[in-house]
C-alpha cells in the first residue's frame, strides 16, 4: 500500500467518525520554543491548553514534521528520521480511552477491502503505563488481545506532557511484530526493532503544576475536560504495510537512496542485515541522503532557506550532510540535480505544491550545494596547511582546535577532516573536538533557555486573557484613536492591581487601535490618555498569546488601574510613514518577481518608519540594471495613484484571486488580501496607505547577499527618500565643483584620476624597490661570521612591507654565494606590523641551520609566531620596536648552534 493511500485511509476513516479533516500546517510556525512543527498536536496546542476554542469536538490531520534532535542517528536505526509525516485524531473534550482504543483496533485490523490496514491482531501489542488499570481493561475488553500482549511500562515511556506545565496523562502505544529476523521475543520492554512502535494513544486527563523532568513533575488535578492526542508516523506504518526493513526504504524514500547508489556504485542492502545494527556503513550513509534530500525538499518548500542560525542553519546542515554523503561514497560532482527531482516527484501526490514551486525549490538547493563544493575545495586547503604544519612540527596528531575550526568556522564536517588527516599519515583529536563541539552545544542550550519564551512564562497573560473572556479587540485598521478600558496590568512580567509615574508597565485593553509588531510590520507607538488624568507612553505592542494585545511602556504621570477608562492615541505619523514602506514592500516584492521571475519570493521583511529592508530568493547578485528597472517600475505605480485596497475572504478564495501568500505565515480560514490597483496582490495583516501616490518616492539603497539563495533590498519612502536624494545631490554638487566639470562628467573624470593614482602608486613601488636593491649591494660588506656561518642581517625600516622584506632577502642571499654556509635575517615594519624573513643558502641548510626553525625565534621575540621551508621563512609580531632585538635573536641561535656543534 503506497504512503500516499495510507494518508488518504487515515483521513478518510476519521472524517467517517465525526472528526474535522484539517490540512497540514506548515513546517514554521509562530512559536518562540520551536524551530519546526516536530509533532502532529503542536497546530493543536492553543486548542490543548485553553487559549483558543478548536474548530469542533474531533478533529483528525496527517502533519508533516520535522525533528533534528537525534539527526546523527538518521540511517543508523529504523526510527530515526528527521522530516517525517504524524497521522494523528483529536477528541477535545468529546470521547476519551474507550474510543481512542476502539477506534485504533477498528483501522489496524479491519480488512483491505473496508477501508482498514488489514493487519493481523495476532502480530500487534500494546503498552500501558503502569498505574493504568482501566487502559488494560479496555483493551482486554475492547480488542481481546491477550494479557501477555499487553505490557505495562513506567513513565519514561507511557507517560506524555509538553516539558512545562499544563496538560498530560498516560499514554498507550501499539507496536507491531516484525518476526524473529528482526530480533528476540519478549515484547517491546525487550527489543524495539523487532517490536516496531507505531502509534501512540494520549491520554490527556490530569492538569501537571510543575515539570522537572520527563519522570518528574507534579499532578495538580484532573481536567475538567479529558482530551484525546493520537499519532501514528506514517512513515512506519508504511513501512509495515509495504514490508520493508525501515522508513528508508518505502515508496517516497527509497527511489533516491536507488539512485544514489546508482550514482556512487554501491549495492544498497547485500552487506547489511535486517536488523538497523547489523547495516553496512554505505548502506547508512545511503540512508542519510536519501533521508536529508527529502527533509531539505520540505523545508524549502515551506520556505526555509539555507543561513547560519536557526532554521537556515537546521536546512543548510541536512544538505551538506547529503552532499558529504554522496562523497563519502565516492561521488564528487553536483549530486541534488539528480535526486531533488526524484524526491518531489514522490510527495507531489500528498503535497502537490511541491511540484508548481519546484523551480524555487530546486534552484535555493543547487546554490547550497555549488556554495558548499566551494567550501569543501577552501577547506581541503586550510586542512593540508595545517596537516603541514603539524608535520614539520614533528607532531602525529592534528589538534581538536584545528578540527574544531574547521568545522565551526569554514564548515568543513570532521568525517571529512578524519578521512584526509588518516591519508596523510596523521590522526585526530576527536576527544578534543568532541569536547569542543559539547562546549559549543551547551552554551548554544543556554542561549536558547536564556531566550526562550515558554508556556510557563506566558501564565500571568494567560490569567489577563481568562479574566478579559475574549480576545482583544483590534480596531486600528479603521481608526487611530479610541476609547477602551484597562483590562490587565503587568509589572516585570506579574500581574499588579496599579502602575506609579516612573514605572514601565504593560497594559491590556479590551479594545485597541494599536497595531502590534508582527508580518514584518513594526509596532505602533503613542499615548494612553486614562480618565484619571494619568498618561502613559506606549514604545512597543506585542501579542504574547494568541488574542491578546500588550502595550509596554512607561508611566509618565499619574497612577494607572485595572478597570480605568482609557483613551488610546496612535503617534499617527509613525503609523502612517510604517503603512507607506509596508505598502512600498509589497510594490517592491512585486517588481522584482517582474523582473527576476515567479522564484524571486519574499523570504523575510521590516517595515519600519519611512525605510523598509526586504529578503528575497534568488541565486546570484542582482545587476544595479535590474535593480534600476525594479525601482522605476514602482515609482510609475506611484504616479498611476492606484488604489491600496483590503479585502476579507477565504483561503480558496484568496487563491483564487491569485493573491500571494508568504511561508511560515499562520492563516485562518478568513484572510485579509491587500491589493494594489489589479496590479500586486498579497495575503497581509499589516496597516496600508490608501493609494499610491501617497508614498510620494521610492529609493532603492542597493542589494547584498545574506545567505546562500538570500538577497536584501533596503530601500527608503517618502520623505526619506527625497532627504537622502537631496544629501547625494549635495554631494554630486561638491565633486562637480572639486573636478571642475559638470555631474555627467564625474564617471570619466573620477576614473581618470583613479588611473593616474594607480600610476603614482606603482612609480612608488619600483623607486622603492630600487632603492632596497640599492641599499642591498652595498650590506655585503657587513657580513659577519657567526660560528663558521656568514650572517647578514638588516632591517629595511618603517618603509618596508612583507612582499619587500622577503625580495631583499632572497637578494642577499644571491649575493653572498654558496662558497659557505650564509643565512640572512632581514626585517621590516611597514604599516605598523613588524615581519621578518629568514633565508638560508644550500651550505648552510647542509650543515643543519634551516630558515623556518630561525624564523620561529625571531617571531617569538616580536610577539608572534612563523613558518615556512627550511631555504626560506617568514614570520611576524606586533611590537615593531623589537626588530633589531629579533635579528640579535637568530644571530644568538647561530652562535649556541656552534657552540653545541663544538662540543
Amino acid at each position: 500500500m503506497e504512503t500516499a493511500e495510507i494518508r488518504r485511509r487515515w483521513l478518510s476513516f476519521f472524517e467517517s467518525k465525526g472528526h474535522l479533516v484539517v490540512p497540514s500546517a506548515s513546517l514554521i510556525l509562530n512559536d518562540p520554543n520551536l524551530l519546526f512543527v516536530n509533532a502532529g498536536m503542536v497546530p493543536f496546542k492553543p486548542y490543548f491548553l485553553g487559549q483558543e476554542t478548536p474548530p469542533g469536538p474531533r478533529a483528525t490531520s496527517v502533519q508533516k514534521c520535522v525533528r533534528t534532535q537525534d539527526i546523527e542517528e538518521v540511517g543508523k536505526t529504523s526510527r530515526h528520521g528527521t522530516f517525517f509525516q504524524m497521522n494523528g485524531n483529536f477528541s477535545f473534550g468529546d470521547y476519551f480511552k474507550e474510543g481512542a482504543i476502539a477506534y485504533a483496533w477498528e483501522l489496524c485490523t479491519s480488512s483491505v477491502e473496508s477501508g482498514g490496514f488489514g493487519l493481523d491482531g495476532e502480530k500487534l501489542w500494546a503498552t500501558v503505563y503502569q498505574d493504568d488499570d482501566e487502559a488494560i481493561d479496555l483493551w482486554l475488553g475492547l480488542t481481546g488481545i491477550p494479557a501477555e500482549r499487553i505490557v505495562r511500562r513506567g513513565k519514561a515511556d507511557n507517560y506524555w506532557h509538553m516539558g512545562v506545565p499544563g496538560p498530560g496523562g498516560p499514554c498507550s502505544e501499539i507496536y507491531y511484530d516484525r518476526g524473529p529476523a528482526y530480533g528476540p521475543e519478549g515484547g517491546p520492554a525487550v527489543d524495539e526493532d523487532r517490536f516496531m512502535e507505531f502509534w501512540n494513544l494520549v491520554f490527556m486527563q490530569y492538569e501537571l503544576s510543575a515539570v522537572r523532568s520527563k519522570e518528574d513533575f507534579d499532578v495538580a488535578a484532573e481536567l475538567p475536560n479529558k482530551n484525546i492526542d493520537t499519532g501514528m508516523g506514517l512513515e512506519r506504518i508504511a513501512s509495515i504495510l509495504q514490508g520493508v526493513d525501515n522508513m528508508y526504504e518505502i515508496d517516497e524514500v527509497k527511489p533516491v537512496l536507488v539512485r544514489a547508489a546508482e550514482m556512487t556504485g554501491k549495492r544498497y542492502g547485500v552487506h547489511s542485515g535486517h536488523s538497523a545494527g547489523e547495516s553496512h556503513p554505505d548502506d547508512v550513509r545511503l540512508r542519510v541522503v536519501a533521508d536529508h534530500v527529502r527533509s531539505a525538499l520540505m523545508l524549502i518548500g515551506d520556505g526555509v532557506t539555507p543561513g547560519n542560525e536557526g532554521r537556515g542553519y537546521v536546512l543548510r546542515r541536512m544538505l551538506r550532510r547529503a552532499v558529504r554523503s554522496m562523497r563519502l561514497l565516492g561521488y564528487n560532482e553536483p549530486c541534488l540535480p539528480e535526486l531533488l527531482p526524484i524526491s518531489m516527484d514522490k510527495m507531489k501526490a500528498s503535497y502537490p505544491e511541491l511540484e508548481s514551486g519546484f523551480g524555487r525549490i530546486s534552484q535555493i538547493a543547487y546554490a547550497e550545494e555549488e556554495a558548499f563544493r566551494r567550501t569543501l575545495a577552501a577547506g581541503t586547503t586550510i586542512l593540508d596547511v595545517a596537516v603541514e604544519k603539524t608535520k614539520s612540527a614533528g607532531g602525529e596528531v592534528l589538534s581538536g582546535d584545528q578540527a574544531f575550526a574547521l568545522h565551526d568556522t569554514y564548515g568543513f564536517p570532521i568525517d571529512l577532516t578524519l578521512e584526509m588527516a588518516a591519508e596523510q599519515g596523521l590522526q585526530v583529536d576527536r576527544d578534543g573536538f568532541t569536547r569542543l563541539m559539547s562546549e559549543q552545544r551547551q552554551r548554544a542550550k543556554a542561549d536558547a533557555k536564556a531566550k526562550k519564551s515558554g508556556h510557563g512564562d506566558t501564565t500571568a497573560y494567560r490569567s489577563v486573557a481568562d479574566a478579559l473572556g475574549h480576545e482583544v479587540e483590534f480596531t486600528g485598521y479603521q481608526d487611530v484613536t479610541g476609547e477602551a478600558t484597562v483590562a490587565g496590568l503587568l509589572i516585570d512580567g506579574v500581574s499588579a492591581a496599579s502602575a506609579t509615574s516612573g514605572q514601565e508597565v504593560e497594559i491590556v485593553l479590551d479594545r485597541t487601535p494599536f497595531y502590534a509588531e508582527g508580518g514584518g510590520q513594526l509596532a505602533d507607538g503613542g499615548l494612553l490618555r486614562l480618565a484619571n488624568g494619568a498618561l502613559v507612553e506606549v514604545d512597543d505592542v506585542q501579542k504574547p498569546i494568541t488574542g491578546l494585545i500588550v502595550h509596554r511602556g512607561r508611566v509618565v504621570d499619574g497612577e494607572v488601574g485595572t478597570g480605568e477608562q482609557a483613551f488610546a492615541e496612535v503617534d499617527i505619523a509613525r503609523r502612517r510613514s510604517i503603512s507607506r514602506a509596508h505598502t512600498a514592500t509589497h510594490m517592491v516584492h512585486k517588481a522584482i518577481r517582474e523582473a527576476l521571475g515567479d522564484t524571486a519570493t519574499q523570504a523575510g521583511s521590516e517595515n519600519s518608519p519611512g525605510r523598509f529592508r526586504f529578503d528575497f530568493n534568488a541565486s546570484s547578485a542582482v545587476p544595479a540594471s535590474v535593480l534600476r528597472d525594479v525601482e522605476a517600475r514602482v515609482n510609475q505605480v506611484l504616479l498611476d495613484d492606484l488604489a491600496v485596497r483590503a479585502d476579507v475572504m477565504t483561503q480558496a478564495q484568496a487563491r483564487e484571486s491569485g493573491a500571494m501568500a508568504l511561508f511560515g505565515e499562520k492563516y485562518g480560514d478568513a484572510v485579509r488580501v491587500i491589493s494594489v490597483g489589479d496590479w500586486a496582490r498579497e495575503l497581509c495583516g499589516g496597516t496600508h496607505a490608501e493609494r499610491t501616490s501617497q508614498l510620494g518616492l521610492v529609493t532603492l539603497l542597493g542589494e547584498s547577499s545574506i545567505g546562500s539563495g538570500v538577497r536584501r533590498v533596503e530601500a527608503l519612502v517618502g520623505t526619506d527618500a527625497y532627504s537622502f536624494l537631496a544629501r547625494e545631490r549635495a554631494i554630486v554638487g561638491q565633486l562637480t565643483e572639486l573636478m571642475k566639470g559638470r555631474p555627467e562628467e564625474l564617471p570619466e573624470r573620477v576614473h581618470g584620476l583613479m588611473g593616474k593614482l594607480k600610476d603614482a602608486e606603482r612609480e612608488l613601488d619600483k623607486l622603492r624597490k630600487e632603492s632596497l636593491a640599492a641599499a642591498g649591494a652595498g650590506l655585503t660588506a657587513s657580513a659577519r661570521d657567526v660560528g663558521g656561518v656568514t650572517f647578514l642581517g638588516h632591517d629595511a625600516g618603517s618603509d618596508a612591507a612583507a612582499d619587500d622584506v622577503r625580495t631583499m632577502a632572497l637578494d642577499l642571499r644571491g649575493r653572498l654565494g654558496n662558497d659557505r654556509p650564509a643565512v640572512v635575517a632581514v626585517t621590516g615594519s611597514g604599516g605598523g606590523r613588524p615581519v621578518i624573513v629568514v633565508a638560508t643558502n644550500e651550505a648552510a641548510r647542509g650543515a643543519g641551520h634551516k630558515a623556518g626553525a630561525l624564523v620561529r625565534v625571531a617571531a617569538g621575540v616580536l610577539g608572534g609566531g612563523g613558518g615556512g621551508k627550511d631555504d626560506i621563512a617568514q614570520g611576524g609580531g606586533q611590537d615593531p620596536s623589537r626588530t633589531g632585538d629579533a635579528l640579535a635573536a637568530v644571530e644568538a641561535s647561530l652562535g649556541s648552534a656552534a657552540t653545541r656543534s663544538a662540543r
